[in-house]
């Protein structure tokens, strides 16, 4: 995992520097994303850029989002929220480069449809069929464990944090609703997505927004607090967690990494799927996704918390990490456990969604349109299942084979660095 990290590391630094910094097009890119010019445009059964834009950002942010800060500040102390927030920053260099290459080696099926994504690039570019077939298989492995399992578990979590209910209960609702969109199709499923992440984002925003306003009269330390931390090791709760640099460093690079997914080689199979006939410009829509998940959510997320630490710091003392979360949202006047426990649903149900557009992409590639029904019963099941057992078995082999997707992935990424360069 470490080699992983230091790859997917070198491979975002390498891309901002061989792109010229693509992150200096952040504001164009927005733009195009929110205000589409649809001259371009092309395939009948394609997806708008913006729709592709919010089936991967349904994939990307997820409880990581809100749970997984909580457990870097917790392991790292204050400054893994700035390595966090600078790998995001990083990443979305890697975005653009993986997402130009999968629009330019897509393919398109006879009613419209646009299909691409890694393993066409290896098999189709780079003549490497066995590494695309890895890739693919990789990627229906990770979306039953980490992306219906392990999230329906989360959703279990949440339901139960507010009321008693049986998670058995709670598994039969999930998969049902699972159903009713997943087997609507891809352009459904976009369709969701488009509506689901504006709304889930602002409200979990708003809700953060809210704490940060609470603890205004110390917004300041708060900044400085999690700069200096970054640099210094120093922790909020003067010890313990946070008491190196190296440890905030690992936990917010390491966090940052796998919160965006850049990459990871999931988000090109939704930006290949756009109308947009232009490599470029799709990229530079595509590569908004890691600055609103990371830039953006993670940062606001750990402002919000650190800056309820600096407040009042005693009420931290003997809590899990994974609760630091729980404990700042619970300082809200009104509704604070609600909010966050509506959000932790809402992100895990957009991440279930966004992860089994990624597996029928995969299942399209091996067995064709016929392989998708069947695949889509199993994730459905995956979903139901994950909602009733621990889900710490099915991250360790999430983690496995994200590893089994990321390699392949960077090294076509590598192998084409000139291609992107010149595009």
């Amino acid at each position: 995992m470490n080699f992983l990290l230091m790859f997917l590391l070198g491979t975002h630094v390498y891309f901002t520097y061989r792109t010229r910094v693509v992150q200096r097009h952040l504001p164009q890119a927005i733009r195009m994303s929110l205000f589409p010019q649809k001259k371009g445009w092309a395939g009948e059964e394609a997806i708008s850029p913006f729709s592709a834009l919010a089936t991967a950002l349904a994939a990307t942010i997820g409880t990581g989002n809100i749970i997984g800060v909580s457990t870097a500040i917790a392991i790292g102390g204050p400054g893994a929220v700035f390595w966090c927030w600078m790998t995001g920053l990083l990443g979305i260099a890697t975005c653009y480069a993986e997402c130009f290459l999968s629009v330019k080696y897509r393919v398109q099926d006879a009613k419209g449809g646009f299909f691409g994504g890694p393993m066409y690039i290896l098999e189709h570019r780079l003549h490497q069929k066995g590494a695309a077939i890895l890739f693919s298989l990789a990627v229906i492995l990770v979306s039953l464990g980490m992306g219906g399992g392990v999230q329906s578990a989360s959703i279990t979590t949440a339901v139960t944090e507010q009321a008693a209910v049986p998670a058995r209960g709670i598994g039969l609702v999930l998969a049902g609703v699972t159903a009713v969109v997943i087997l609507g199709g891809a352009k459904q499923i976009s369709k969701i997505c488009t509506w689901l992440v504006p709304f889930m984002s602002v409200f979990y925003f708003g809700g953060c927004l809210l704490l940060i306003w609470l603890n205004r009269a110390f917004l300041a330390e708060t900044l400085l607090c999690i700069v200096q931390s970054a640099f210094t090791g120093k922790s909020v709760l003067g010890g313990g967690a946070g008491g190196a640099v190296m440890l905030a460093m690992r936990t917010g690079i390491s966090r940052g990494l796998f919160t965006n997914e850049a990459g990871l080689g999931s988000i090109p199979m939704a930006a290949a799927a756009s109308k947009e006939q232009s490599a470029h410009r799709q990229a530079l829509v595509s590569m908004t996704g890691p600055f609103w998940d990371t830039v953006v959510m993670c940062a606001i997320t750990g402002i919000a918390l650190v800056g309820c630490m600096v407040g009042q710091t005693n009420i931290y003392e003997n809590v899990a990490g994974e609760r630091w979360c729980f404990v700042a949202f619970s300082q809200l006047p009104l509704f604070g456990d609600e909010i966050l426990s509506i959000s932790l649903v809402l992100f895990a149900f957009a991440t279930i969604i966004g992860w089994n557009y990624y597996g029928c992409c995969a299942v399209r590639y091996l067995m064709g349109e016929k392989g998708i029904l069947p695949y889509q019963f199993f994730y459905i099941a995956a979903v139901f299942v994950g909602a009733t057992v621990s889900s710490d078995f099915i991250w360790g082999l999430s983690d496995f084979f994200n590893v089994a997707m990321a390699v392949p992935n960077l090294c076509c990424l590598w192998m084409l660095r000139r291609e992107v360069a010149d595009g």
